[in-house]
This record gives structure tokens, C-alpha cells and sequence, in this order.
């Protein structure tokens, strides 16, 4: 009986010690729930930490590397590149013929121009950059007719007015070049500054170069641009095509009197 009692006590007593210890156990066993829930913490820094970019990028074709050389004024080298590219491409065969007007091979950049066209008859800017050649090569009226074909199909083309309004002066037919230099003017102020397209900037002599910039003169002071209209007289005035007298009882250039470049242009001219 003795023992028995004494068997009992022991096992109440291994009961008791385990249940003392049971919430130590329990608590350094892994919580499931808390496990899953840090995967995506734990994922989050790994993807955040990949390098942008890890896939090499592609190569450039040979347009887009033959427009960066433009771009950094690397003709020959823009050359090169376009002509490794789809010979079949109209707008590919216009790029290279910029960039062989850049190199002043105008023959190259007609060539170009011409197949241009042949594969989309229809493009005004095309139009406007075949003019250009033949206006370099002082054959106007052909450059003239070219110009007006590309503003027939875009009437809102400010560079190829602008060329038109060039070869008129260069004709000898101001009164109608002041008017396109007008319309262009209208179309973009900035126009006879800077442009993308080919465009005609030097007429051939003085005197034309002289009354393409006295009509711009007129265009600037018109709009209100005093200050570029005064240099565009400057220049008229260097060429000899116009002087200090007609500029003064031109009444387009009104607004002009009393500016202080104004006045000191007409004063270094000599007495009136």
C-alpha cells in the first residue's frame, strides 16, 4: 500500500514539474503566423537592392546612332551611320541628305532628296530641303517652284516661306519676298534665328543679301521686336542697300525713333 501511495506522489510530482515548465517550452517554439509575415519584409530590401538597368540595353540602330553624330556636328561619321541603315526609308534618305548639305556636297544631298521623294512624293519638308540644293546652285526659279509645291501640301510650313521669301529677293522681286517673309514671320517669329530644316540664308550678292535684311527689319519692327529690327537694318545698312535718310521717312519704322541703338545707328551713318 505503501508503495503504491509512494508510486502516486511520484507521478503527481513529474505532473506538476512538467506543467511548471510547459510555458518556457511553448514559448521558444516557432510562431507560424509571425514566420509568414516576415517573408514579405524580408523580400522587400532584396528587391529594392537590384540594380536598375540589369538588362543590357540594345544597341543603337543605324539612325538613331547616325542622329546622335549630327547632333555632335560629326557629319561624315553621321554619313557612314545612315548608310549602314534601310536604304528603302524616306525619311532615312532625307536625314543623309541633310547631313551631305552639311558637308556641302550638294550634288550627294540632291541625289538623296530626289530618292526622298520618289519613296513619299508627298512630303513638304523634303520638298523644302530640294529646294535649298537649287537654290544653292542659284537655280531659282527651280528652287522657287519647289518651295511653292511644299507650302501647297503644308501652307503652314514657316521654313519653307521663309526660303520662298530668300529666292524672291535673290529674283529681284522684293515686294512679293517681303510678303512671304511676312507670312513666315507670322508662322514663327524665331524663324529667321534658328531652324532644324535647310533653309537658304545668304542670298547671293550684297544688295540681295542687303533687302532680305531690311524686309526683315520691317517684319521684326512690326511685330514689336525693336531690338532685332535694328540689327537687321545694321546689316542692310553694312550691305549698302538701304541708308540713314530712308530709313528715317519709312514709316514702319516709327516706333524705332528715340531707342538709344536706333539713334546711335542713324548717327553713325553721318549727317542726314
Amino acid at each position: 500500500m505503501f508503495r503504491s501511495n509512494e508510486f502516486r506522489c511520484l507521478q503527481w510530482s513529474f505532473l506538476l514539474a512538467f506543467l511548471a515548465a510547459a510555458p518556457a517550452i511553448l514559448a521558444q517554439a516557432p510562431d507560424p503566423t509571425a514566420a509568414e509575415a516576415t517573408v514579405p519584409t524580408q523580400a522587400a530590401p532584396l528587391q529594392a537592392q537590384q540594380p536598375a538597368g540589369l538588362q543590357a540595353q540594345a544597341p543603337l540602330s543605324p539612325e538613331e546612332l547616325g542622329d546622335t553624330l549630327m547632333a555632335e556636328g560629326r557629319y561624315q561619321a553621321a554619313i557612314a551611320a545612315y548608310k549602314k541603315g534601310p536604304r528603302a526609308s524616306a525619311q532615312l534618305e532625307n536625314k543623309l541628305g541633310i547631313a551631305y548639305q552639311k558637308m556641302l556636297n550638294v550634288q550627294e544631298a540632291m541625289s538623296c532628296y530626289q530618292a526622298s521623294l520618289r519613296l513619299d512624293p508627298g512630303n513638304a519638308k523634303v520638298m523644302n530641303n530640294l529646294g535649298t540644293v537649287f537654290d544653292a546652285l542659284q537655280e531659282y526659279g527651280v528652287a522657287e517652284r519647289l518651295y511653292r509645291r511644299a507650302l501647297r501640301i503644308d501652307p503652314h510650313s514657316a521654313v519653307a516661306e521663309k526660303n520662298l521669301g530668300t529666292v524672291l529677293m535673290a529674283e529681284h522681286k522684293y515686294k512679293k519676298g517681303a510678303e512671304a517673309y511676312q507670312l513666315a514671320f507670322a508662322m514663327d517669329p524665331e524663324i529667321f534665328r534658328h531652324s532644324t530644316s535647310p533653309q537658304v540664308d545668304n542670298p547671293a550678292s550684297p544688295t540681295e543679301r542687303g533687302a532680305m535684311n531690311f524686309y526683315m527689319a520691317k517684319s521684326c519692327a512690326r511685330a514689336g521686336f525693336n531690338e532685332r529690327a535694328i540689327d537687321y537694318l545694321r546689316m542692310a545698312l553694312n550691305e549698302g542697300f538701304t541708308n540713314a535718310k530712308k530709313i528715317m521717312a519709312d514709316n514702319e519704322f516709327a516706333s524705332l525713333h528715340g531707342l538709344p541703338a536706333f539713334e546711335q545707328m542713324i548717327a553713325s551713318e553721318g549727317p542726314r
